[in-house]
C-alpha cells in the first residue's frame, strides 16, 4: 500500500548491496509523510544530498500539480516516489506517466517507486512509469501493509482507545516495519544492482489483525481488541468522521482488494537487499510502546 494514511531503525551499516554508488541530489516526494521523512533521515545521514518534496516545504512538490515537477527534478541525480494518495486511485498511472516524462527530460538517472503488493492497479501505475522513464533506471518496491499504521496512521486511535475497528475479517497480513522499507528504498536509490528490480517486501511471519491486536495489548500493557466490520460499514464509519463518500468507499473497496487472503505469504524481499532479516511485528509493537506512541 502507498503513501496514504492507512498505508506501511536500524543505523548504520545496512549490508546493501553498493550503498555509496550514488553521490548526486536525491528528490523525495512525499518527504514529511510516513516513508519519505525515513529516507530524507537515511539519505542525510549518508551524506547524500536531499531535496525532500511537499506541499508546504522548502522544495513545493504537490502530487495533484504537476506544474512545480521539473522545478524540483531539475538537477537532481535520482528519485523517491512515493504517490499520494495511492497507486491504485484513477488517474495514477497517468500521473506516473507524466512524472517519468518529466525524470527524462531533466536527466534523472535512477527512481525508485513505492508501490502496493498485490494491487492490479498499482502494477499498471509501474508499468506507465517504466514506460515514460526513459533512459532512468527504474526500481519497484512492493510494501505489505505498513506495521506504523498502528502507531502513526489511521489505525492509532484504534490502539489508544482499546478497540481495532476494520474490515480485514480473518485475513493474515506480513506486517512491514518503516525503518526496513526506508532502508531498502536507499540501498536502492544510491547502491548499484537494483535498475528494473521489483522487490515485494514483508514482514518475516503473517498475523491475523486479532494477532496484531494480541500483540498491541501485551506491548501497551492494556487490552487491545480486533472488531471486524463490513466493508460497507467500514465506508459508513469513515463518512462519520468527515471523509468524502468517494474516498470512503474508495478505501472499503481497497482493503477488500487487499484482505481477501492473497497477500498473505511472506517474502525474502527485505533479505535479498539488505542481508537481514526484516523486523517482526513485536518488535515493532514493543519499540513504538517505549517511544510512547500509544500514551494518548
Amino acid at each position: 500500500m502507498t503513501e496514504n494514511a492507512y498505508t506501511r531503525r536500524d543505523d548504520g551499516d545496512n549490508g546493501s548491496k553498493g550503498v555509496g554508488g550514488m553521490t548526486g541530489t536525491v528528490l523525495v516526494t512525499s518527504g514529511t509523510g510516513k516513508t519519505g521523512r525515513r529516507v530524507v533521515e537515511r539519505l542525510t545521514a549518508l551524506g547524500v544530498p536531499v531535496r525532500s518534496g511537499s506541499r508546504t516545504g522548502k522544495v513545493p512538490f504537490d502530487w495533484q500539480d504537476d506544474t512545480g515537477w521539473e522545478a524540483a527534478l531539475r538537477g537532481t541525480e535520482a528519485a523517491y516516489a512515493a504517490y499520494h494518495p495511492d497507486l491504485a486511485v484513477p488517474g495514477a498511472a497517468e500521473a506516473m506517466a507524466a512524472f517519468g516524462r518529466t525524470a527524462a527530460a531533466c536527466g534523472v538517472r535512477r527512481v525508485v517507486l513505492l508501490s502496493g503488493r498485490g494491487e492490479p492497479q498499482a502494477a499498471v501505475a509501474e508499468e506507465a512509469l517504466r514506460g515514460a522513464a526513459g533512459r532512468a533506471e527504474v526500481t519497484v518496491v512492493r510494501s505489505a501493509f505498513f506495521a506504523q499504521n498502528f502507531s502513526e496512521g489511521a489505525l492509532l486511535d484504534g490502539v489508544i482507545g482499546g478497540e481495532l475497528v476494520f474490515p480485514a475479517g480473518t485475513a493474515a497480513e506480513p506486517f512491514l516495519d518503516l525503518d526496513d522499507l526506508a532502508d531498502v528504498v536507499v540501498a536502492a536509490l544510491t547502491g548499484d544492482g537494483h535498475a528494473g528490480a521489483v522487490y515485494e517486501l514483508t514482514g518475516p511471519r503473517s498475523l491475523t489483525f486479532e494477532q496484531a491486536a494480541g500483540e498491541l495489548s501485551r506491548a501497551t500493557g492494556r487490552p487491545v481488541r480486533y472488531v471486524p466490520v463490513t466493508g460497507p460499514a467500514y465506508a459508513s464509519l469513515l463518512e462519520g468522521f468527515g471523509v468524502s463518500e468517494a474516498e470512503a468507499g474508495f478505501l472499503a473497496e481497497l482493503f477488500a482488494t487487499l484482505l481477501d487472503g492473497h497477500n498473505a505469504a511472506t517474502t525474502d524481499g527485505v533479505k535479498r537487499v539488505l542481508g537481514r532479516e526484516p523486523k517482526d511485528f513485536s518488535g515493532f509493537a514493543r519499540e513504538a510502546a517505549r517511544d510512547g506512541a500509544w500514551h494518548g
